[in-house]
């Protein structure tokens, strides 16, 4: 004996499949130039501050200054330091590299920060560039 056929179910359009759509968001030129940009300047003043805060590690563990690798931090260290190597001249040799190679990393935050800033402002479209248009007030 065949099977009867199923029940008719009554439409309820909350079921129904919702058509799909392709949505392409996409990003102006300028904004893709601006974010690489900005990125790579976080990267490079991030690696800088990474170089000098291993150093202050190094300093502070009494690394073997013969080690190439603790050598290579220093040397480094120094070309990044901003001239900052004999800004605080303490007694202690660990307290001196803390206090002038900190405050080279710190700077070099910094740095990071108003640089990105400061392109973000003037090269992203938009709202966010008013500050330095000349306003009248006439």
């Amino acid at each position: 004996m065949p099977y009867p056929p199923p029940p008719e179910q009554p439409y309820d359009p909350r079921y129904e499949p919702a058509a799909t759509e392709e949505v392409v968001e996409r990003t102006h030129p300028r904004i893709r130039i601006v974010r690489t940009v900005n990125a790579l300047i976080h990267l490079v003043c991030a690696v800088f501050a990474l170089v000098l805060a291993v150093h202050i590690v190094l300093v502070f563990g009494e690394a073997n200054a013969a080690n190439g690798f603790a050598h290579l931090i220093s040397e480094w260290s120094g070309g990044v330091s901003l001239g900052l190597r004999d800004l605080f001249t303490p007694d202690s040799e660990k307290f001196r590299v803390f206090c002038n190679d900190g405050l080279a990393a710190v700077i070099w935050l910094v740095i990071g920060a108003v640089l990105t800033d400061v392109i973000t402002r003037i090269g992203v479209p938009g709202p966010r560039r008013v500050w330095y248009r000349r306003r009248s007030y006439r």
